[in-house]
């Protein structure tokens, strides 16, 4: 064991040590300077190396609250960018294209103009160490008046830069304008002009007034489901008899140690914050790292990694199927006793550097049943966005933590509390039952991800239907283990705990031939790979489709996994794209599909008015030469997981699954961004607006 989860951690390692030098370059930062003063747009210049003396220059401009700016294909108002050195590479683009506002004029014409923020973009060639100057004219109006004023500035920015200007990014204004600077973005215009990820990690913070590139609604919404998870195991882990007997020690050191009773309780809490720490701090401490050494995009490569990859799946389902032969009886697992004995030894000495080592000795004695536990939080937590294996493992470690907190700051609890015995080993068998049914979930994920066909639908509850039948067995004293005390007689407990475990089998049978078991949709294969269903429904509708050999769309619905020929088929049938940002290891949307898409009213508006299009983040397909995808940074995307992730975030700014955008054929994003959300009839609004905004 000790080996195993040796080349674990030097697997995560040698990931951030290469992912690393892919992310080294660092933006360069220039001066913008307001020739008129007082105007009501503020911008931020900055550019980043794009090789061959190659420079990817960016103008983002915060713009005041009750004022818009215009689109560059705007016929009147569109801003003008002018180099006076260096030969520009193409034509500008506008990252923020999807945040347009349009409106049709009183001649006719569309209007395309931004809110709040908006971006452009130009590539340029010049000589390295030279100072690029320039000028930016863009007409900016009120919206309620559209009365226009004609803001003027001029830009300097030096390629490469000095040590000074990239470590202090600036954007002067004259003394004039400070009279009456640019609003902060409120919480509405955050959410409604929020920029791509392909800005937000080179996006410098600027002075008060200028608006930096903000997340989307969608990415920034905790995951609950996977929080509560995390709080139910972190109590349930109390019960484990790795963690159970270490109960009346606790209580013992504290009522030992205490000179008073406000004494007492202050350590108790200070034992309950280490044990916190002892949990959060390595698991922040590898997402901290790896985001400051290489950027966001190596910490989330990273948790991809981990989360879909076959390698540290199938070692976290062999890990899982030896902890269950463990509980079963069959070895001991024990951490090293040198590294105990030696947290031990520490717990002896006084203060708070004993309460410390009195926490470390409860995590590591407890390791052996809160190990695989642990691994379920972070990786069920992985699909809610980067900084949510830190707060679902704080969840875990605050619910773990507070019993032995409360015992500490009340010793008199303990009489209540059931004393340790052979009904601890009843835990530990009912748990390597858990640990298989929960294991399967890894290698359902490898075999999904990479396309095996070794665990479909039928397969997955065939295993999960003889493991819980066996658990009831055992529950009713049917079957019974080496280390288990004879059974005289059927406990009340046991028996209602039996009827609850065989209520459950007789649930998952009809899911056998079909049926969607709804309650389990996150945790099963998807539909698809089921073989039989009794409706027949088992045909793949999109065969023909790119990647259509492969992937499947739910409830018999055609569609396409490739985003451009789905914009193909869009302009040809004149229908908005629905586009789903998904994935194989994503349990949200599954149950999305399950519960939301499965209802007659969502499944026929998906069908009849939008083109769908699944674009899988997590999917291992080597693309062909032809359809390899470059990302911001320069890095050749050659799987279609790593090629769809790039343009979910780069283009729609989501990084987190399920997600949810409507698009016109022409990529008009034509409602916000919509997460996980089982809400049928919010979903249903959601569809219906964006019918409206195409028409």
């Amino acid at each position: 064991m000790k080996k195993l989860f040796k080349h674990l951690v030097m697997s995560l390692l040698l990931v951030v040590a290469f992912s690393s030098q892919a992310f080294a370059a660092k933006p360069i930062y220039g001066k913008v300077v307001d020739i008129m003063g007082g105007a009501p747009v503020q911008w931020t210049l900055y550019a980043q190396e794009a090789g061959n003396d190659t420079y990817t220059v960016v103008f983002t401009g915060a713009i005041r609250s009750g004022f818009h700016g215009y689109s560059l294909n705007d016929p009147y108002s569109a801003p003008s960018f002018t180099f006076k050195n260096g030969k520009k590479i193409g034509g500008m683009s506008e990252p923020l294209k999807g945040k347009m506002h349009s409106h049709t004029d009183e001649f006719g014409d569309v209007v395309k103009m931004y809110k709040g923020q908006m971006m452009f973009v130009q590539n340029i060639q010049v000589a390295p160490n030279t100072k690029v100057t320039g000028e930016i004219s863009a007409n900016i109006c009120t919206d309620a008046t559209n009365q226009c004023q004609q803001c003027a500035f001029d830009f300097e920015i030096t390629l490469a830069p000095s040590v000074e200007e990239a470590a202090a990014p600036a954007v002067e204004q004259k003394k004039e304008e400070t009279t009456e600077p640019a609003a902060p973005a409120t919480e509405e215009t955050k959410a409604e002009e929020a920029a791509p990820a392909s800005v937000e990690e080179a996006a410098p913070a600027t002075e008060e007034g200028a608006i930096v590139a903000t997340e989307t609604t969608q990415t920034n919404k905790l995951d609950w489901t996977s929080i509560l998870s995390a709080i139910i195991w972190g109590f349930a882990a109390l019960l484990t008899p790795c963690v159970f007997p270490m109960v009346p020690m606790t209580v013992s050191f504290f009522i030992k140690g205490s000179g008073s009773k406000a004494q007492g309780r202050f350590r108790a809490t200070m034992y309950g914050i280490f044990i916190i720490a002892l949990y959060v701090l390595p698991i922040a401490a590898l997402i901290l790292i790896t985001r400051f050494t290489g950027g966001e995009g190596v910490t989330e490569d990273i948790f991809n990694w981990l989360s879909t990859h076959w390698i540290p799946n199938l070692i976290f389902f062999a890990i899982f199927m030896i902890f269950a032969a463990s509980f079963f009886g069959a070895f001991e697992i024990t951490m090293p006793s040198k590294l105990v004995n030696k947290s031990d030894a520490g717990a002896e000495k006084g203060g708070l550097f004993g309460i410390f080592f009195m926490a470390l000795t409860l995590v590591l004695v407890s390791f052996s049943c809160t190990g695989p536990i642990v691994g379920t939080v972070i990786i069920e937590s992985m699909n809610g966005g980067l900084w949510m294996p830190i707060i679902t493992m704080a969840a875990f470690a605050t619910a773990f933590a507070l019993p032995f907190t409360l015992l500490a700051w009340f010793p008199s609890l303990l009489k209540n509390m059931p004393k340790s015995g052979g009904w601890l080993n009843s835990v530990k068998v009912v748990l390597g039952f858990i640990e298989i049914a929960l294991g399967l979930k890894f290698l359902m994920t490898a075999d999904q991800t990479y396309h095996w066909g070794l665990l479909d639908r039928e397969v997955y509850l065939a295993i999960w239907i003889v493991v819980f039948s066996l658990l009831g067995l055992y529950l009713l004293g049917k079957l019974r283990f080496a280390h288990d005390d004879k059974m005289e007689h059927l406990s009340v407990k046991r028996l209602a705990m039996a009827v609850v475990v065989f209520s459950f089998v007789v649930y998952m049978i009809p899911g056998m031939f079909g049926a969607p078991l709804n309650a389990l949709s996150g945790y099963l294969p998807p539909m698809t790979s089921q073989d039989f269903r009794i409706d027949g429904s088992n045909d793949n509708l999109n065969a023909e489709v790119k990647y259509g050999d492969k992937l499947h769309l739910p409830h018999n619905l055609k569609g396409y996994f490739d985003l451009d020929e789905a914009i193909a088929a869009a302009k040809k049938e004149n229908k908005p794209i629905f586009l789903d940002i998904t994935g194989h290891a994503c349990n949200n949307c599954r149950e999305m599909e399950t519960r939301v898409w499965s209802d007659p009213r969502v499944k026929e508006m998906l069908m009849n008015d939008y083109i769908i299009c699944a674009l899988y983040v997590d999917d291992r397909t080597d693309l062909n030469t032809e359809d390899y995808y470059t990302n911001k940074n320069g890095i050749v995307m050659t799987t279609l997981g790593r090629k769809n992730n790039a343009i979910a975030v780069e283009r729609f700014n989501v990084n987190a699954q399920p997600g949810y955008i409507l698009m016109s054929p022409d990529e008009e994003i034509l409602m916000p961004v919509r997460g996980y959300d089982a809400s049928i009839d919010g979903f249903i609004k959601f569809l219906e607006g964006g019918k409206a905004k195409m028409k």
